[in-house]
């Protein structure tokens, strides 16, 4: 997860998609859902602000939309 903060643009969006791996997973395993669940409200602000700037790129923005769905539904 340190990688989507990395300085490089290319990175953080790779490292995206590595990330999303996770969050899209149906059969998390319960460590990975504990550390999701916990940082919950950060993922949140964090992807809310992630890469705002790729506004023509249609296909990143479902995905960031799917994961932040994925996110608030976890209790």
């Amino acid at each position: 997860m340190n990688l989507l903060r990395d300085k490089s643009k290319n990175i953080q969006y790779e490292a995206f998609h590595v990330f999303k791996i996770f969050v899209a997973n149906p059969n998390k395993s319960k460590p990975v859902y504990e550390i999701l669940r916990k940082n919950k409200e950060r993922l949140l602000d964090f992807l809310s602000n992630f890469q705002n700037d790729r506004k023509d790129d249609e296909q990143f923005g479902d995905e960031k939309a799917f994961l932040i769905k994925q996110i608030k539904a976890m209790n």
